[in-house]
């Protein structure tokens, strides 16, 4: 299976926050150059874009609570810790991800910015990998993950 030549990038998978640090901040600076559209158009952007961020920290805050002392910023769980299916990880196995995807699109969309919509585009594709990567430490730690990837959307509810 290709996912499992997904660098690991550390024995926790430290380059892989690295990387999204590096990703994220990139994004929030792209929003910040002049913006791509005026008028009516860049106040619909600005509100769908904040219902966007709105929605994606909402959705990434909630994983966090769900988590609580099972959080840890890097992709390989922590030893001793449980499998989370319940509250947002019954809805998306990576829904603090998904969360950070939806915020990263918004604030593109707000700040009417096509390099911070590409950016968030790319750490879709990040974050897509990433947790292909976390789910391969998941499925070694938990003999349960199986069943539980195949009942649950990877990043978004509903969606994917």
């Amino acid at each position: 299976m290709w996912e499992s030549r997904i660098p690991q990038l550390g024995s926790r998978g430290e380059g892989w926050v690295l990387l999204q640090i590096v990703l994220f901040a990139a994004i929030a600076a792209a929003g910040f150059s002049d913006p791509a559209w005026r008028g009516s158009l860049r106040i619909v952007s600005f509100v769908l874009g904040g219902l966007l961020i709105c929605a994606g920290a909402l959705l990434s805050l909630v994983g966090v609570l769900d988590l609580r002392e099972h959080l840890t910023p890097f992709p390989k769980p922590m030893d001793g810790s449980r499998l989370i299916d319940t509250g947002a990880y019954r809805l998306a196995r990576h829904p603090i991800y998904g969360g950070l995807i939806t915020a990263a699109f918004g604030w593109g969309i707000a700040t009417a910015s096509p390099p911070a919509i590409l950016g968030a585009l790319i750490l879709g594709v990040f974050f897509d990998l990433k947790s292909r990567r976390e789910e391969i430490w998941l499925a070694e730690q938990f003999p349960d993950y199986p069943a539980y990837k195949t009942r649950t959307r990877r990043l978004l509810p509903w969606l994917y």
